[in-house]
C-alpha cells in the first residue's frame, strides 16, 4: 500500500507515515524513539555520530545522457552510471518501505513563487524531518492537498550501501540524478547533506532561467538597499548578515534575478562553536529556545549547552526557522544589490579588513573563493594555516562549471551598479599563532560605512601585492589596522607571506585563464619585486 504521503516517491509502506508535523509532534517523535534529547532552553540536541559534516568525497551526480555535457565531472561531481543508480534507489526505496514509521514533509525551496520548487522529504527520523521543516519553506496548509513535488530526497541515515555494487565509494552515499528528480542519502545522519542537496539542485536549474544562484547571505537596510556576503563555513556570512540594524532575508543561499533576490530557504544554519551571546546575540538567542535543532552540541545533564566544548566535531551546527531572528524580511524577498561583499577568514593576515574591488577584481575573487583553514577545525591539520580555494565560495554544491557561474555575476554587476568589497574576518598582525583574530567590532563598523555609502567616499591606497584599494582612514578604525603591513612588527615577514599567498592565488586560478576576458586577467595581483 502507498500512503498518500508516500506518492511519487517510488516508497510503499503499510506502515505509519507522518506527514508533514509541526515542530512540536516532530519532537515528541523524537524524544519517544531516543533521536536525542532536549536543551534546558527547549532546543532539541542530536548526535550525529561518526559524520560530523558533509561527505564531499561520497558525492555522486549520475551520468544521464541529457545532461552530461553540461556537468563540471571531477572531484566535485563524481560520475555515478545511471543503472547503478537505478538498483541503489530501488534498494533505498524497499528498505524505506520496511521500517517501522517514516516521516515526511512537503516544502518549498525558493521564496519567489516564479523560480521555486517542490520537495518532498522522506525519512526515518523525526529530528531529521523538523532540521527539514525549520530549514526550507513551510507553504501555507492549503497548498499541502494538492502538493506534487518536483524533486523528491530519499533519506536512509541508517542504511549502508555496498560499494562494490552499487557504483561508490564507501557505504556512505550521497546521488543526484536530475533526469530522476531524485535524491538519495544514505549512510550519513548529518543532516546538512539534506539542505545542500537540494542547494545543488537549485545550481543547477536557475541558470537556464537567467537567474543567479549564490551561496551567499542577504539583509536589506531601511532604504531598501540589499547586501549579499558570499563566504565560505567560518567566515562570516551568518553572523554578519544578523544585523540589528537591517533585515535578514537569509543566510546562506539565495537567488539574483533581474527582479531581485530571494531567499531558497525558510531558516538558518548557524555554526556554533565559541558562539558568543555578546557577539551574535541573535544567532544566540534563536539557538537556545524551543524549535531549535543542535547538531553535536555539548549539553550537561542538566540541559545547559557548553558551546566551547568541540568533543564531537568543531562543525557544532544549529539550525533555526528564520523567524527566530527578530529582523527579518518574512517574504524572503528583496530587491537588487547594492553592494556585494566577499568574505574570507584570512589566516595568513596579510589581507586587509575591508577594500574595495573593481568589476575585474571582483570576478577574480569570485572564481577564486579563497579562505584559509587553521590547526583545530579539521583532523589531520598541522600548525601552519592551510590556503583553501572554493570556487564562487561554494565549489562542493555546482553542478555546472565555474564559468557559468561567473560571467552571470559579472554581468548582473554590470548592469545595476553594485559596489563590490572583499573583507577578511580573518587575522591581523600576523599569522594565526602571532596574530589575533579580526576584531568583530572593527568588521561590523567597516561594513556599516560600505552599506551607507560612506566608506566610498574616504581616499583609498593600493596595495602593492594583490592591487587591492585600501581604505586610508576611517573614523573609529585604527589606521594600522586598515593597513595589514603596518599591524605587523616583522614587515619583511609579512612580505614574505604576503608573496607567498599571491603565488597559491595565481596557482589556483592557473585553470580559469582561458576561460575568462582580458580585463580579470590583468587584475593587479603580482608580488612587489
Amino acid at each position: 500500500m502507498t500512503a498518500p504521503a508516500l506518492a511519487g516517491t517510488g516508497v510503499t509502506s503499510s506502515n505509519p507515515v507522518h506527514a508533514n508535523l509541526t515542530a512540536p509532534l516532530l519532537v515528541q517523535h523524537a524524544l519517544s524513539r531516543g533521536e536525542g534529547r532536549l536543551s534546558a532552553d527547549g532546543a532539541f540536541i542530536a548526535i550525529t555520530g561518526v559524520h560530523t559534516g558533509r561527505s564531499v568525497q561520497d558525492k555522486f551526480v549520475v551520468d544521464d545522457a541529457d545532461v552530461t555535457a553540461e556537468i563540471w565531472w571531477g572531484k566535485i561531481n563524481k560520475k555515478m552510471e545511471p543503472a547503478k543508480f537505478q538498483g541503489l534507489a530501488a534498494k533505498v526505496r524497499g528498505w524505506l518501505g520496511e521500517r517501522p514509521v517514516l516521516f515526511t514533509q512537503d516544502l518549498y525551496a525558493g521564496a519567489d513563487p516564479a523560480h521555486r520548487i517542490r520537495v518532498r522529504l522522506v525519512t526515518t527520523n523525526a529530528w531529521h524531518a523538523m532540521f527539514a521543516r525549520n530549514m526550507f519553506i513551510r507553504p501555507p496548509v492549503e497548498d499541502l492537498a494538492s502538493f506534487t513535488p518536483d524533486f523528491t530526497i530519499l533519506h536512509a541515515p541508517e542504511y549502508e550501501a555496498d560499494p562494490a555494487v552499487d557504483g561508490c565509494r564507501t557505504s556512505t552515499c550521497i546521488a543526484l540524478s536530475f533526469a530522476q528528480k531524485t535524491i538519495l542519502i544514505a549512510g550519513t545522519s548529518y543532516a546538512g547533506e539534506i539542505k545542500k542537496s537540494i542547494f545543488t539542485v537549485m545550481n543547477w536549474l536557475l541558470p537556464a532561467r537567467g537567474v543567479l544562484p549564490m551561496h551567499c547571505s542577504a539583509n536589506v537596510g531601511k532604504a531598501g538597499d540589499v547586501a549579499l556576503f558570499f563566504g565560505l563555513s567560518g567566515t562570516g556570512k551568518t553572523t554578519l548578515s544578523s544585523d540589528p540594524e537591517r533585515s535578514l532575508i537569509g543566510d546562506d543561499e539565495h537567488g539574483w534575478s533581474d527582479a531581485g533576490v530571494f531567499n531558497f530557504e525558510g531558516g538558518c544554519y548557524a555554526k556554533v562553536i565559541k558562539l558568543s551571546r555578546e557577539a551574535e546575540p541573535q544567532i544566540w538567542d534563536a539557538s537556545h529556545r524551543f524549535g531549535a535543532v543542535l547538531e553535536n552540541v555539548v549539553a550537561d545533564e542538566r540541559g545547559m549547552l557548553d558551546l566551547e566544548d568541540n568533543r564531537y566535531t568543531e562543525n557544532t551546527r544549529s539550525c533555526y526557522p528564520i523567524e527566530f531572528i527578530p529582523n527579518v524580511t518574512i517574504t524572503g524577498k528583496a530587491g537588487l544589490p547594492k553592494n556585494v561583499v566577499m568574505l574570507t577568514a584570512d589566516a595568513f593576515g596579510v589581507l586587509p579588513p575591508i577594500s574595495k574591488l573593481s568589476p575585474a577584481q571582483a570576478m577574480y575573487h569570485f572564481l577564486s573563493g579563497y579562505t584559509a583553514r587553521v590547526a583545530g577545525t579539521e583532523k589531520g591539520m598541522g600548525k601552519e594555516p592551510q590556503a583553501t580555494f572554493s570556487t564562487c565560495f561554494g565549489a562542493p554544491f555546482l553542478p555546472r562549471h565555474p564559468e557559468v557561474y561567473g560571467k552571470m555575476l559579472s554581468e548582473l554587476i554590470a548592469r545595476h551598479g553594485a559596489d563590490c568589497w572583499l573583507v577578511n574576518t580573518g587575522w591581523t598582525g600576523g599569522a594565526y599563532g602571532t596574530g589575533k583574530r579580526m576584531s568583530i567590532q572593527h568588521t561590523r563598523a567597516l561594513l556599516r560605512a560600505a552599506l551607507d555609502g560612506s566608506l566610498a567616499q574616504v581616499e583609498f591606497e593600493q596595495d602593492p601585492f594583490f592591487g587591492l584599494m585600501i581604505p586610508k582612514s576611517v573614523p573609529g578604525i585604527p589606521a594600522n589596522v586598515l593597513n595589514p603591513r603596518e599591524s605587523w612588527a616583522d614587515k619583511a615577514a609579512y612580505d614574505a607571506t604576503a608573496r607567498n599567498l599571491v603565488g597559491l592565488f595565481e596557482q589556483n586560478f592557473e585553470s580559469f585563464a582561458g576561460a575568462v576576458d582580458e580585463s580579470v586577467k590583468k587584475v593587479a595581483i603580482k608580488a612587489a619585486a
